[in-house]
């Protein structure tokens, strides 16, 4: 009788522990080879949230960034999977400091990143990134600070191109990713201006206060992934419970039986 009373937990054990180790097996599959989504060339929106990028949560038509605030945009090919923030996270001091604040108005950290040339339409060359302190109207939104940055090119309400860059395409879907492209971004150094006085201030003033002004660098994020390795810890602690649980319970069914 023991023998057919303690056979159904050998059996449930063993069962448990393939289950348990097929789940380990299928994370890392995933994770290696995740579904194809179609990869897109375009300008992402992005805000300055407690010293790091965040999606912008409007479009920058309906977004009114509020006095010390920090816009930033990036132009890369990127698909769902893959999150490209602009290289370089200024902070409103850094980018506004030196500007005098003007009664009415409001000053905006504004932050764009070219992107790099494996991003660029038919092997064009990206202009450097650039850092500017908009001062606009109080109510001002997104793209009214974006316009500082030079002329906007606009299609169906996507911004397409940013100070005549880039001069054709708008959103266009890539069908094969570049090696170059799929890469990590690596640092790059972004010139804070010296001083915008106002939101007029032409492109050239802009780009002479900013070849003066100090530089600031940041480094590249970690492409590690902690989905896998707690999938891992996760699957090994239930099954190691598991294990023990039945060992004990199949212990103390046997001892009944003696």
């Amino acid at each position: 009788m023991s023998l057919v009373r303690r056979a159904p937990f050998r059996v449930v054990l063993v069962a448990l522990v393939a289950a348990a180790l097929s789940a380990l097996t299928v994370a890392p599959a995933q994770a290696a080879a995740p579904a194809q989504a179609a990869a897109y060339r375009y300008w992402g929106f992005y805000q300055l949230a407690d010293g790091a990028w965040t999606f912008a949560q409007k479009g920058p038509d309906q977004t009114v960034p509020k006095d010390g605030s920090v816009d930033g945009w990036r132009f890369a090919v990127a698909d769902e999977a893959s999150t490209r923030y602009p290289r370089a996270v200024l902070t409103f001091d850094q980018v506004c400091g030196s500007t005098p604040a003007e009664t009415g108005k409001k000053r905006v950290g504004l932050v764009v990143d070219f992107g790099r040339p494996a991003d660029a339409v038919d092997g064009a060359t990206p202009p450097e990134p650039k850092a500017l302190c908009a001062v606009v109207a109080a109510d001002a939104t997104s793209a009214a600070v974006l316009a500082t940055a030079g002329d906007v090119r606009t299609e169906k309400g996507l911004v397409c191109g940013v100070a005549g860059y880039p001069t054709s395409d708008c959103g266009g879907a890539v069908k094969e990713v570049s090696p170059e492209a799929k890469a990590a971004d690596q640092p790059v150094t972004i010139a804070a201006p010296a001083s915008t006085p106002s939101a007029a201030t032409s492109a050239g003033a802009t780009t002479s206060a900013a070849a003066t002004a100090g530089d600031v660098t940041t480094t590249p994020t970690s492409g590690t992934s902690g989905g896998t390795v707690a999938a891992y810890v996760i699957a090994g602690l239930v099954l190691l419970a598991l294990i023990g649980y039945l060992l004990v319970r199949s212990r103390s069914r046997a001892r009944q039986d003696a």
